[in-house]
Formats: structure tokens, sequence, C-alpha cells
């Protein structure tokens, strides 16, 4: 107490070396624990790839016209990045995409079809020239025991019997089934 009032500019001084002592011993330590760029990518990496053990969470999607470059490029470059796997099928107006991954990943990527790809700013023709707002639309999701399809790639199919073999080489011929039939219900107006 005696020193303050005899030297209160010393006392000072002391204090804010201890504070500095202090504030230099934290960051060292952070600077300790910090994880190294390459760290970094493979901790990332591991939270994105999901633990697909016990099951693989798979959806499948039907958009109407998949012309446009840029959104085929954001399914495909989207689908890399969070570690799914499967596949998209090209034929006439019936464009299915189907992908396999994690809860987390699903959740992240029904987003991107759903909402933040804006399918109706594309329009496209049908076979008498009428013109119709593209459209994407979450056919079926659930889960399967293991995954089917490989890193994603595209398939661009003349006939439906081309399309329909795609899925029965993966032994998934259903996802075809149930995509076909409910795009044929829609076209008549039936669902």
């Amino acid at each position: 107490g005696n020193e303050q009032i005899l030297d209160p500019t010393k006392v000072e001084a002391h204090v804010r070396a201890q504070m500095a002592k202090r504030k230099a011993d934290h960051d060292a330590a952070n600077a300790e624990r910090k994880l190294t760029p390459a760290q970094k990518k493979e901790k990332n990496a591991r939270k994105l790839k999901e633990d697909c053990s016990a099951g693989v969470n798979v959806a499948v999607y039907r958009v109407k016209n998949l012309a446009n470059l840029a959104k085929k490029w954001k399914i495909e470059k989207n689908a890399q990045q969070l570690y799914m796997t499967g596949t998209v099928v090209l034929y006439q107006d019936v464009n299915i995409v189907v992908v396999e991954g994690g809860p987390k990943q699903q959740k992240k990527y029904k987003q991107l079809m759903l909402n933040r790809i804006k399918w109706e700013e594309d329009t496209y023709k049908d076979k008498e020239g009428n013109e119709h707002n593209n459209l994407c639309e979450l056919v079926w999701e659930g889960e399967t025991k293991q995954r089917n399809f490989g890193d994603i790639k595209f398939k661009l199919c003349p006939t439906e019997g081309f399309a329909r073999e795609h899925f029965r080489h993966a032994g998934v011929e259903h996802y075809w089934d149930q995509a076909y039939s409910t795009a044929v219900l829609s076209v008549s107006g039936q669902l």
C-alpha cells in the first residue's frame, strides 16, 4: 500500500507488465493450438464425410430441364464438395438426380436443390412448342443399407430403356420407376 503512495508510476508500470505477460502467454498458447492449413482442411472433410455404416440417406429429385450448364455445374460441384455419391440421368423432360450421403449432407443438398437454385428462371419448350417454367421436385427420400453409386456422374439416355438399364446396373431401378411414373402422372394432370 505504501509503495503506491510513494511511486504510483512504478506500480502502474508493474501492473501493465503483468497484464502484457498474461496476454502474451495467452496468445502463445492459442498459436500453439492453432491448426495448420492442411489440418484445417482435413478436419472440415472429416466433419462432412459422415459415418454411413448404419445406413445411407438417399434423395431422388426430378428436374424438368437440365440444359443450363451453370445449374448442372452447381449440382455436380456441390455433391463433390459434400462428399456425396450419386448419378444424374438426362432423358427428355425427366431428368433424375440421385444423391447419397449422411443426414447433414442431405439437408444441405436439399436446400440447394429446392431453394438456392432458382429453377423457375429457366423456361423450356415441350414437344408441342409450348413454353413452361423449369421445375425441380423431391420425388423420394429415404435410407438404404449401402451406397449404390460412385462419384456423381451425368448419364445421357436417348431412350427410357437406357435410363432404366442405368439404374438396373446399380440395383435401384425403382428410383427410375418412381420418378418416371410421377412425371407421366403430372403431365397427364392426375397428380
